[in-house]
Parts: structure tokens; C-alpha cells; sequence
């Protein structure tokens, strides 16, 4: 109880405070850790239960987040994924919510539609495997894979995923390794 509460105080704040107007100077990039390894393998649920790994999505790049509505930063952050989600739509790029709430779909379902989230699609990671498979610290952290199966870097913590410096991060991770001789 006392965790929606927190929650729903967060999203009483004024909307530019939310929005990402001045929150975080810089959206948060400078809390972007760089570095390519193999992405883990990790296992998580869609909406009806079913399990999925990040093979799934093989030769698309990925943002991968994990949160929980009864994480403050957590849902401080959502509407700007949710932006980040529709800006990177056709370009062969998917954000990938994983909530590790443990009341499932309903609970994300109706979160969604109270923010008013619309792009994003409801995948859940009730037990905390995909959290563990990361080696997630806290929530909310977000990991970027690129194409080809790796791991780019890793944010903990809220940021603004609309900011232009973290939206060029994105694009410039998910297309893979810098190859020598290209610009």
C-alpha cells in the first residue's frame, strides 16, 4: 500500500517535472556505462504468461528496463521510455519494459493506462530472473543491446529516454560496434 502511495505521489508532480524538463540537466547519459560483452540470456513473460528470451528479438537492437510501479524512479521514467519507444519504432529498435510486479498483467495494465502509456508493450519479470540474469543492482536499470547479441551499455537509475543525448546513445549502440575505416 505504502509503495503506491509513493508511487502515486510521484505522478502528482507537475507535468514538466516529469516530462523531463530540467530534471536531469543531461537526461542521465553521464550515468550511461559503456561496454560491449555478450547480453546474458535471460528469460521473461508476456502478457498471457508465456516465456521469451532476448533471442526473440534477434537482429533488432534492444532497451531493456527493469522496473516496478511501486519504484518512484521507476515510474518517473516510464512516460519518457514510452516516447523513446515510439521515436525508435522504425528503426528496427525495441524498448522492452520488464516489470517485475508480482500482480502480473492486471497490475501493469492499469498502470499504463493511468500514465498513459501506449507504446510500450507489457512484459513481466514477476520473479526476478531476467533482474538477476542482468545482474541488475537496483531499479530501475536499463541495458542496451545492439544487433548482434551484445550487451552496449547499462543506466541504474532514472533518466529522461527522450532527452536527444540519450535518444543518439540508443540509435548509435543498438546499430553494433564501430567498425575500423567507417565514420
Amino acid at each position: 500500500m505504502m509503495r503506491r502511495a509513493l508511487a502515486a505521489s510521484l505522478l502528482s508532480l507537475p507535468l514538466a517535472a516529469r516530462a523531463g524538463q530540467a530534471a536531469l540537466p543531461d537526461g542521465g547519459i553521464a550515468r550511461l556505462r559503456e561496454g560491449t560483452r555478450p547480453a546474458a540470456a535471460v528469460v521473461f513473460q508476456d502478457a498471457e504468461g508465456r516465456e521469451h528470451d532476448v533471442s526473440r528479438f534477434n537482429g533488432r537492437g534492444l532497451v531493456v528496463n527493469l522496473w516496478a510501479t511501486w519504484c518512484p524512479p521507476c515510474v518517473a521514467e516510464m512516460p519518457a521510455l514510452d516516447r523513446l519507444a515510439a521515436m525508435v519504432a522504425g528503426e528496427g529498435i525495441e524498448v522492452l519494459a520488464l516489470s517485475s510486479d508480482r500482480g502480473g498483467r492486471q497490475v501493469v495494465e492499469a498502470f499504463y493506462q493511468r500514465v498513459g502509456i501506449r507504446r510500450l508493450g507489457v512484459w513481466l519479470d514477476p520473479r526476478g530472473a531476467a533482474a538477476r540474469g542482468l545482474g541488475a543492482r537496483a531499479l530501475p536499470t536499463t541495458v542496451i543491446v545492439d544487433r548482434q547479441g551484445m550487451e552496449r551499455a547499462r543506466l541504474e537509475g532514472e533518466a529522461e529516454w527522450d532527452h536527444p543525448a540519450l535518444v543518439a546513445a540508443v540509435r548509435r549502440l543498438t546499430a553494433g560496434p564501430e567498425m575500423p575505416g567507417r565514420a
